[in-house]
């Protein structure tokens, strides 16, 4: 299993993400408003921008959102195609950023969810 973390500054298409994940059979996420680093600074009354890179970064941007969800190893295909249908190229600027970390442990995970992650794993009744 891997956790998915999605950050979408293109928040204008998180519906139609959403849409196609549950369409792709990754159904659950969760998703956290965030904000960038040079997003945070346009607001604050800091010298660490100056003039010109403030007016900028506070044109109207909005914060972006932090997708989290727990896919399967052989969802990562899936949820890449998705991301790119619905988000776009992420290479463009931007767009998002996408990354998987590896779960070792996850509890609470439904149990139709954790049913289908154990027929996709093969059978290792051996001990250690």
């Amino acid at each position: 299993m891997k956790l998915m973390v999605l950050i979408l500054n293109k928040v204008d298409v998180l519906d139609i993400f959403l849409e196609g994940l549950t369409a792709a059979g990754i159904g659950g996420a969760t998703i956290i408003e965030s904000a960038g680093l040079a997003m945070t600074l346009s607001k604050l009354d800091s010298s660490f921008l100056s003039a010109s890179l403030r007016a900028i970064f506070s044109s109207g941007g909005e914060d972006n959102r932090t997708i989290l969800s727990v896919i399967r190893d052989d969802q990562l295909d899936i949820l890449r195609k998705v991301v790119y249908t619905t988000v776009g190229d992420l290479s463009e600027p931007n767009t998002g950023i996408l990354f998987t970390v590896p779960i070792d442990f996850a509890e609470g995970i439904s149990k139709k969810r954790q049913l289908a992650e154990d027929k996709s794993q093969p059978d290792t009744d051996e001990e250690e």
